[in-house]
């Protein structure tokens, strides 16, 4: 066991030490300006438990890009879970930070997300954990991506019809950005 453990840590430190160095070779390239970019988007998700149907949202992301391959991001906007029937509705505010990491001639990325949705709408007033990793592709001003999203606290109903709580969504963002 210990052997597995001492085996383990070797590999966890040799994959930090490596990625420490990739990104000290990337903040060294000699013309690249770090900088901000801001992004204006909207998105369309389908949520995979009941009772929802559909969810629309726009949002506004700031991201700092660290290198050519490296970002961070902070994103928020409101999206909303719609349900049929009337007052069901569940609106809410998402809060994440994040970490981009473009993998394939600076378009292709992957993004990890985590934060909270504030619930706003219907006197619900609870705010869940938010959890968004996604993969996407950008350009100078257009960032298509998809996501899964999890929120660990927003009301669900179960198979046999029981609240419970844990609700998931598949969604698509399609956005426009620009360099500050």
């Amino acid at each position: 066991m210990k052997t597995i453990f001492k085996h383990t840590l070797k590999l966890v430190l040799l994959c930090l030490f490596s990625t420490v160095t990739t990104i000290a070779q990337e903040t060294e390239k000699k013309n690249y300006d770090q900088g901000f970019r801001l992004g204006f988007g909207v998105s369309g998700g389908l949520p995979l438990q009941d009772p929802y149907k559909f969810n629309v949202g726009g949002d506004v992301r700031i991201q700092y890009d660290l290198s050519t391959r490296y970002s961070l991001t902070f994103t928020t906007g409101f999206n909303n879970f719609f349900v049929s029937g009337p007052d069901n509705d569940l609106g809410y505010i998402p809060v994440k930070g994040g970490f981009k990491a473009f993998v394939l001639k600076d378009k292709l990325y992957l993004l990890a997300e985590a934060g909270a949705a504030f619930a706003v709408t219907n006197g619900y007033d609870k705010t869940s954990l938010l959890l968004s990793p996604g993969i996407g592709y950008a350009t100078d001003a257009i960032d298509i991506s998809l996501r899964y999203e999890h929120y660990n606290d927003f009301p669900i109903l179960k198979s046999n019809d029981t609240e419970g709580t844990g609700l998931g969504q598949i969604a698509l963002r399609l956005a426009y950005g620009f360099r500050l």
